[in-house]
């Protein structure tokens, strides 16, 4: 066990380690991660230097880089620079926990020690045991192995990335198993694991990845929904609820988006993870995006918080945990106010043609309870008969801000269950935007219009940059429908959204425009153009397990190429090494040369076999060679005169007649000849 290979073999950990980087970022993991590397190495040396340590070395380091991740990732919970109570009780939880709290966050995560300490800890562990298994190199390869599987079903890499960080660790992994002897099989290792871990980088659809189905699990607020809330707040409509300064005109603020629904009550989805450092746009959405960001200030009450459709990121007291298919942030305990910077992005760039989009086909329409034959034929005359298309969504908006009236006074409806939303579409037509959102959401999803129902404020019309206060007469509820590459666009049916004035945002300028272009209230709308079945695609067997099973059996091919090649290169490595030999040695050389030959062509030769006995055995002319080649062992051996240059060129001839011998054998002899591992 040398140093060389113990550094090999640690660079061949921390790279590994290293390929979380999309997860948490790579200074954030750079730091932890040569730690653990380090210290791992600072205990092999004082283990060569004392002996008598030897069999304590594990133990030795794992105490060494757990005090060395203490220091590094963990030194808030240090007293004058040495480990508390604290510190290993946070160490554990980074066994325990700190790697289904990451597998619960947005990516990238915020690169905190209780989240990424797990990585420097299995950097750690494999470091430990392959320098324990370093007798054996190729054994100790399979630690930092597994490593580099893990990592890639946390976030696969591909593409250039890939090639380089498969160069990297093939680099690494060859460098084990350099010697004079080896330095062939070396090169060979390292192209082979290069290949092997190219063709598992390789993109070939959507990767796995063990996030995908892991949510935190935050039990959602008892207490009153914001839409049962609508009433009750515009009945005190001077009541603040928070303020905001912001560097953009906003339209509206959202606080939960409610998308399930069994006929009496409206709920919100549970699919929230820790917020991390940055989200990125949800899936679906095409257009460019523009950043906006606001100061928001609230007193205290609500769990859920003012956001916007597509957040990026949270700064400041608030760690609320995100929805981010909607948008919505939630502080599960909350107690005084809160204040945080929230930035979020908006649809931007050409909307032209918004009006003729299509409604996203990813999304399902959504629930609908039992509907009555009534409210089916109303759907359908509200929407004039139409396709479900975005412009049919308009239609259906128009229809309900032109033939119902949003209540005032003191006696306001409440309720969005189907008793009441009956009572609302056919009886009083009169409700506030509760019974408007709901009621639209219900009826474009009879359509085949995916929609959903947001809850939150309309944004006052204020100067930018000065701070606005949000009202309880601002509340809103609003319906959002899924439009092709654009998203989920929030519509009005109440007409209550914005205080007169132009548009906030790019979105709501093309909005009111769509709505001003639209064809009178008895004139039909005309068909969209019916688009061009898509060719149906077969499926590939390079997707699901089908990818892992065959990307799999591409690396082993790969390796198995890699293996056969590995035999003829290292022979003549062999070769060379052995003609490099002078003297007695590089007579002996010459017989081994010669021995080794006729086994690879199938001679059975016995540990006690000379020269002498292989040619008794043989046959042809490679009798003669090794006659002539008994000769100068012999003189080199038994001569008492040893071997001079001209006895070493003169037993390497014997081996080229040898060799020019089998040479005339079959072909099939040959090839079997060259990849005998014997």
């Amino acid at each position: 066990m040398t140093r060389t290979r113990v550094v090999w073999l640690l660079l061949a950990t921390a790279v590994p380690g290293l390929l979380f980087a999309p997860v948490f970022g790579l200074w954030a993991l750079v730091p932890p991660v040569a730690a653990a590397v380090v210290a791992c190495y600072a205990v092999f040396e004082l283990c060569l230097a004392v002996a008598a340590l030897r069999p304590w070395r594990p133990l030795l380091g794992l105490l060494a880089g757990a005090l060395a991740l203490v220091e590094v990732a963990l030194f808030d919970t240090t007293r004058s620079g040495l480990p508390t109570p604290d510190s290993l009780a946070r160490l554990v939880a980074g066994v325990t926990e700190s790697w289904q709290l990451t597998l619960q966050s947005t990516w990238p995560v915020r690169p905190e020690a209780d989240l990424l300490l797990f990585v420097p800890l299995l950097v750690l562990l494999t470091a430990l045991v392959g320098v324990e298994l370093l007798r054996w190199p190729a054994a100790a390869v399979l630690p930092s192995l597994v490593l580099l599987v893990l990592s890639q079903t946390f976030v696969a890499v591909s593409g250039a990335v890939a090639t380089l960080v498969a160069l990297a660790y093939g680099v690494a992994v060859a460098g084990l198993f350099l010697s004079p002897a080896r330095s062939a099989v070396a090169l060979t290792a390292g192209l082979s694991v290069v290949a092997g871990v190219a063709a598992l980088a390789v993109p070939t659809g959507p990767a796995y990845s063990v996030r995908q189905n892991q949510f935190a699990h935050v039990p959602l607020p008892r207490e009153v929904s914001p839409l049962t809330e609508v009433a009750a707040r515009l009945a005190d409509p001077d009541a603040e609820v928070f303020r905001y300064t912001s560097d953009t005109p906003v339209d509206r603020w959202r606080l939960v988006v409610l998308d399930g629904f069994n006929g009496v009550t409206w709920t919100a989805s549970d699919r929230y993870r820790r917020l991390g450092a940055e989200i990125t746009p949800p899936a679906g959405v095409a257009v460019p995006t523009t950043r906006h960001s606001a100061r928001v200030t609230v007193p205290g009450g609500q769990r859920w918080l003012p956001s916007q459709a597509m957040p990026t990121s949270v700064a400041g007291a608030a760690r609320p945990f995100v929805d981010q298919e909607t948008g919505t942030l939630l502080l599960p305990e909350r107690g005084g106010p809160v204040t945080y910077e929230l930035r979020w992005r908006e649809p931007f760039g050409d909307l032209s043609g918004l009006a003729d989009a299509a409604v996203s086909s990813e999304v399902r329409p959504g629930d609908l309870g039992t509907v009555r034959q009534e409210i089916a034929a109303l759907a359908a005359e509200a929407t004039r008969h139409a396709r479900p298309t975005f412009r049919t969504a308009l239609v259906l908006e128009q229809y309900l801000s032109g033939n119902y009236k949003v209540a005032t006074g003191s006696q306001l409806p409440t309720g969005s269950g189907w008793p009441q939303l009956r009572e609302f579409l056919l009886d009083t037509k009169r409700g506030t935007s509760e019974q408007f959102a709901a009621s639209y959401v219900l009826l474009a999803r009879i359509v085949g219009i995916p929609a959903r129902l947001a809850v939150g404020y309309r944004a006052p019309r204020e100067p930018v940059g000065g701070e606005v206060v949000v009202r309880n007469k601002d509340v809103l509820a609003w319906p959002e429908v899924a439009v092709e590459g654009v998203g989920w666009v929030p519509l009005d049916p109440a007409g209550t959204a914005s205080d007169a004035g132009p548009a906030p945002t790019k979105l709501a300028e093309v909005m009111a425009k769509a709505r001003a272009e639209l064809p009178p209230p008895d004139e039909k709308l005309p068909d969209p153009p019916v688009p061009a079945p898509a060719p149906v695609a077969q499926p590939s067997p390079w997707g699901g397990l089908g990818a892992l099973a065959l990307r799999g059996l591409a690396g082993l091919l790969v390796l198995l190429v890699a293996v056969l090649l590995a035999v003829p290169v290292w022979k003549s490595a062999r070769t060379l090494r052995r003609k490099r030999s002078t003297g007695v040695r590089g007579v002996v050389g010459a017989w081994w040369e010669a021995r080794d030959l006729l086994r690879a062509h199938g001679a059975r030769i016995t540990p006690g076999m000379t020269a002498r006995d292989l040619a008794a055995v043989s046959e042809g002319a490679v009798v003669d060679g090794l006659h002539r080649l008994a000769v100068h062992l012999d003189t080199a051996l038994w001569s008492g005169a040893g071997a001079d240059k001209g006895t070493v060129t003169a037993a390497w001839e014997a081996v080229a007649e040898i060799r020019a011998a089998l040479a005339r054998r079959p072909l099939g002899a040959r090839i079997r000849a060259v990849f005998a591992i014997r």
